[in-house]
């Protein structure tokens, strides 16, 4: 009995699927990994410096101002808000 089409497709990609997860991730691409903390130590460091995660919603536009503000700042998307809020709010 042959197999359909579909089924042909489907098999193979679960075989380039176990393929994928089997094979080590290159030197290379792990070379900045080990420099930056994991969540958890990211979530210590930023509690012991007194940092506390604040979500909104803001309009696209805003944020794509705010996002091309940043990369000019020396803070980054978080130090660019904490003085824009600062300001705001004084």
């Amino acid at each position: 009995m042959s197999m359909k089409k579909t089924d042909l497709d489907r098999l193979a990609g679960l075989k380039l699927d176990g393929r994928m997860k089997g094979a080590a991730v290159p030197g290379r691409f792990g070379q900045g990994a080990a420099q930056l903390p994991d969540r958890k130590e990211q979530r210590r460091l930023d509690s012991a410096a007194g940092l506390v995660p604040f979500a909104c919603k803001l309009p696209a536009p805003l944020a794509q101002t705010l996002r091309e503000r940043a990369e000019a700042h020396a803070g980054g998307i978080n130090g660019l808000m904490a003085e824009l809020l600062a300001k705001g709010l004084a």
